[in-house]
């Protein structure tokens, strides 16, 4: 496990940069046993030492490219794949380590609820570039044909500069109807947090 500071989407990618002697022991396992490592929220604490409280929804990640440096420090590029859920912290050495069993989601996406969260996201991004400034504008295209309704849904979700709470918050609902009620309800939000921004700009 590889406790952070952020939060991984499935199908979202992340870049790392692995300093830890611990971290670069598990990327060299993971890259030997050509398996994944469980990318889990911090709750409370550093990301450096330990002694941190971890959340107990994790995305399992899987390593795409890895460089390793002179001085024994790894760059990575990793994939989420599924949601886990975390049934007990097992002992820390020789790197964290935890029993995991896949989450699955459930239920079903409704295309009136996903394109309203999408839309959201659109306007968002239109008054951040009106605005002139924030992260809105970036991000993968949240509207491509080729991405299942489960798929583009956590590209949306990945695609909004939320915080990490509410990142988690997302990974965390297993009701896909309840996921993307909770997106649509955080980009309206940023809606109307932009436009009033914009409104004290406007003479």
């Amino acid at each position: 496990m590889f406790p952070l500071g952020t939060v991984l989407f499935p199908g979202a990618v992340l870049p790392l940069h692995v300093f830890e002697a611990r971290y670069r022991r598990l990327v060299a396992d993971c890259l030997e046993q050509e398996g994944g490592f469980g990318v889990v929220l911090i709750a409370r604490g550093s990301e450096v030492g330990g002694g941190d409280e971890r959340c107990a929804v994790a995305t399992e990640a899987h390593i795409e490219e890895a460089a390793a440096l002179d001085d024994g420090r790894w760059v990575l590029l990793v994939a989420g794949r599924v949601r886990v859920a975390i049934d007990a912290w097992l002992p820390k050495d020789p790197y964290p380590r935890a029993l995991v069993r896949t989450l699955p989601s459930t239920g079903e996406l409704t295309g009136g609820g996903l394109e309203q969260a999408a839309d959201h996201l659109r306007r968002a991004r239109a008054l951040a570039a009106e605005l002139g400034s924030g992260p809105w504008p970036s991000g993968p295209p949240e509207d491509e044909a080729e991405f299942d309704p489960k798929a583009r849904l956590w590209r949306l979700c990945d695609a909004a500069p939320l915080g990490p709470l509410d990142r988690q918050h997302l990974l965390e609902l297993d009701r896909l109807d309840e996921r993307v009620s909770a997106f649509s309800a955080l980009a309206e939000d940023a809606c109307s947090d932009l436009v009033a921004l914009l409104s004290e700009r406007r003479p």
